[in-house]
C-alpha cells in the first residue's frame, strides 16, 4: 500500500525520498495511528513532506491515489486493511446505524449487493432509492443521504464524505502558481545583504548584557545601527500593448520590491530598452532619462532587473529605428549588450509561461542577450532569480 502512495507522490513531484517511506513504515507498526484517514493523512504528510511548498502536490497525489483506492476492486481486493474501511465508514454513524448496516449483513454484503447493482444498472439515476444515482436514499451514489451507503464519484453531500486532502487549502503554497505581494516578499528577500550603518539604532540586548556584567551590575543600556539591506536594485517595467494582462501582477512584484528592497530605482520602457527611459507614465512624453545617463549615475554593484512578456517583433531588438514608438539610432540590442557589459548581474522576469517561451523568436533572442537569465514570473522562478542576484 505505502510502496503505491510513495510511487503516486513521487510522480507528482513530491521529493519524498526511501529514507522517509522507511519512516512512515515504521511509525505505522508503532501505531501511531489506527483506523483513521484523516490522522493518517497528517501523519504522512509530516513524514514525506520537508517543504511547505509541496504541501499542495502532496494533497493532490493523495487525492488521486485514494480515489483510486476506492473503487470498487481495489476495495475487494482490499489494499487496505478492512478495519479501516469499517472503522471509517463506522466512526461517523451512530449505534442505531450500525444497526441498520448490520441487518443488511454487515459491510461485506453491503459490497456484493453494491457490485450487483453496477451490473443490472444501464442509465443515470437521480433521487431513487435503489440505484446508483445522486440526490436519493440509495445506499450507492453521491449527495444523498443515506447512513449505510458508500459514495460513488461527486462530492459529500452531508459533509461526511469529505476528505481533507481535497480541500487543497496548501494551492497557494505550489512553487509554479501566480504570485500574490506577499509570496513575492518572501521570494524577494533570498537577496539581502544586511550591513549595519544605519542612522537608526536599536537595542543591543547581548551589548547590553556584556556590558552590564562588565560594570559589575550596573545597568549600562547599548544600542547599535539597525540592520538593513545594502543591495542595490534597479528595475525596469515593461507597460503597455501585451503586457496590459499582467497589469496585477507587475504591480503586487512593483509593490513588494519597493518593501523588500530599500535601495530601489525604478524605470518603464515599452517592449525593449532603447536610449530613453521614463519614471511617470502620465508624462512618459515629456519626461525621460537617457539610458546611457542611468549606466554613468547607477554604479556597476547594482543589479538590474527587466520585467517584461518580450514579446514583440524581432526587429524591434535588432534594428535601428525598430521601435514602434520613435526613431531609435542605436538598435535595442546594443543598449542591452551596454547594459550587460557595465553591470555584472542583470535577469529578466517572464510572466508568461516558461513552456511558451519557444514559441517567441523575441523571447529567445531576448534570453541571448542577457545569457540566459530569464526567469518566470512564479515562486520558484523568483526563488531563483534572487538566488542568481545575491551570488
Amino acid at each position: 500500500m505505502f510502496i503505491s502512495l510513495f510511487n503516486t507522490l513521487r510522480s507528482t513531484g513530491v521529493p519524498c525520498s526511501l529514507r522517509e517511506l522507511l519512516d512512515l513504515i515504521a511509525a505505522m507498526e508503532k501505531n501511531l495511528v489506527f483506523a483513521d484517514m484523516d490522522k493518517f493523512y497528517f501523519l504522512s504528510r509530516a513524514i514525506l513532506v520537508k517543504d511547505e511548498k509541496h504541501y499542495d502536490k502532496f494533497d493532490r497525489a493523495f487525492d488521486i491515489y485514494f480515489k483510486g483506492i476506492e473503487s470498487l476492486d481495489d476495495i475487494l481486493e482490499m489494499l487496505i486493511p478492512e478495519e479501516w474501511l469499517k472503522a471509517e465508514f463506522e466512526k461517523y454513524l451512530t449505534e442505531e446505524e450500525l444497526a441498520k448496516i448490520k441487518s443488511l449483513g454487515g459491510l461485506e454484503k453491503l459490497l456484493e449487493e453494491f457490485k450487483k447493482r453496477l451490473e443490472e444498472q444501464d442509465e443515470k439515476h437521480e433521487g431513487g432509492n435503489k440505484w446508483v444515482g445522486t440526490e436519493g436514499t440509495s445506499p450507492f451514489g453521491n449527495s444523498g443521504d443515506n447512513p449505510e451507503g458508500i459514495r460513488v464519484g461527486g462530492q459529500g453531500g452531508k459533509g461526511k464524505a469529505v476528505k481533507v486532502w481535497e480541500a487543497r487549502d496548501f494551492k497557494n503554497l505550489d512553487d509554479n502558481v501566480e504570485l500574490g505581494t506577499r509570496n513575492m516578499k518572501v521570494a524577494l528577500r533570498r537577496l539581502r545583504k544586511l550591513i549595519r550603518d544605519s542612522a537608526q539604532e536599536e537595542f543591543d540586548l547581548d551589548g547590553t548584557i556584556n556590558e552590564t556584567a562588565r560594570k559589575a551590575g550596573m545597568l549600562d543600556v547599548m544600542f547599535r545601527p539597525e540592520k538593513r539591506n545594502a543591495v542595490k536594485v534597479l528595475a525596469l517595467f515593461d507597460v503597455g500593448g501585451s503586457m496590459d494582462p499582467h497589469i496585477r501582477v507587475c504591480e503586487e512584484l512593483f509593490s513588494a520590491c519597493k518593501t523588500e528592497f530599500k535601495n530601489l530605482e525604478y524605470f518603464y520602457f515599452h517592449n525593449f530598452v532603447y536610449e530613453t527611459v521614463w519614471k511617470d507614465n502620465r508624462r512618459r512624453q515629456n519626461e525621460r532619462m537617457l539610458t546611457e545617463d542611468i549606466i554613468h549615475k547607477y554604479s556597476a554593484d547594482y543589479k538590474i532587473i527587466f520585467v517584461g512578456d518580450a514579446t514583440m517583433a524581432p526587429y524591434e531588438i535588432t534594428n535601428p529605428g525598430g521601435s514602434i514608438e520613435h526613431w531609435n539610432e542605436d538598435s535595442g540590442a546594443l543598449w542591452m549588450k551596454r547594459l550587460v557589459d557595465v553591470y555584472e548581474k542583470v535577469i529578466w522576469l517572464n510572466p508568461v509561461p516558461k513552456e511558451h517561451w519557444e514559441y517567441s523568436s523575441s523571447v529567445e533572442l531576448t534570453r541571448s542577450l542577457i545569457e540566459d537569465n530569464m526567469f518566470p514570473l512564479t515562486i520558484r522562478g523568483l526563488e531563483e532569480s534572487m538566488a542568481f542576484l545575491s551570488k
